[in-house]
């Protein structure tokens, strides 16, 4: 389970960044491109190594206030992230 004091970090063998062509963020490392959707997108552009869980899903709550509450996806997310291998925790 994800401590949400934690400071999730991307993972040093992946590039966060938008991708024009695609219209949406992607991770790129050596073998490829993992395009993420939105929401996705979303999380890894606050995953800094400096930000709490807690912290991030607080700006996320602030920038998309519509969305309801947040808690639940972020943190399931950040698991499959860390199981994916995309960041550390």
């Amino acid at each position: 389970m994800i401590d949400r004091a934690t400071k999730p970090a991307l993972n040093k063998m992946f590039r966060f960044q938008w991708e024009k062509a695609q219209n949406s963020y992607v991770l790129l490392y050596p073998e490829g491109m993992i395009q993420l959707n939105g929401p996705a997108g979303e999380i890894l552009a606050l995953v800094d190594g400096e930000r709490t869980v807690d912290l991030i899903i607080g700006e996320l709550q602030e920038k998309f206030p519509d969305a309801g509450e947040l808690d639940s996806d972020v943190l399931e997310f950040m698991q499959e992230a860390n199981t994916q291998g995309w960041i550390s925790l």
